[in-house]
């Protein structure tokens, strides 16, 4: 999937504009990388969009370490990444892992969410697409 086409779904699935859903999205790919296990660098899964490639830096980036795990810390992280308010980087954050998890096989998703921490497991849920409701 190239990026153009990632970022628009994350936009359509947030309600964000897609300059803002792109910004989220590399900043989402960013901290989680962060905080794989393993100290993962690179695509994740092999299959992300091309265009990412010199977003997905490892851990010890010009951002500095990873700082404490959980979901409440990396939605803080990718809102200041992103320069976005809380409530963006959270819906954002759930645009992101939704369209992953359309983006790879089930597998790789698979494999992906079984490298970040336990308690993400309710972060990398499919979300509702606004039109859904």
């Amino acid at each position: 999937m190239r990026f153009p086409l990632f970022v628009d779904a994350v936009s359509r699935r947030a309600g964000l504009p897609a300059a803002q859903a792109a910004t989220i999205a590399r900043a989402v790919l960013q901290t989680m990388v962060e905080r794989m296990s393993g100290g993962a660098t690179g695509d994740p899964a092999g299959r992300l969009p091309d265009d990412l490639d010199g977003y997905l830096a490892g851990p010890g980036t010009a951002d500095g370490p990873p700082g404490a795990p959980g979901p409440a810390d990396f939605v803080r992280r990718v809102g200041e990444r992103a320069g976005v308010d809380e409530a963006s980087a959270r819906v954002g954050t759930g645009a992101v892992f939704a369209t992953l998890r359309e983006a790879v096989t089930v597998d790789e998703f698979r494999e992906m969410v079984a490298r970040l921490p336990r308690d993400f497991d309710g972060m990398t849920q499919p979300i509702p697409r606004p039109y859904d409701s």
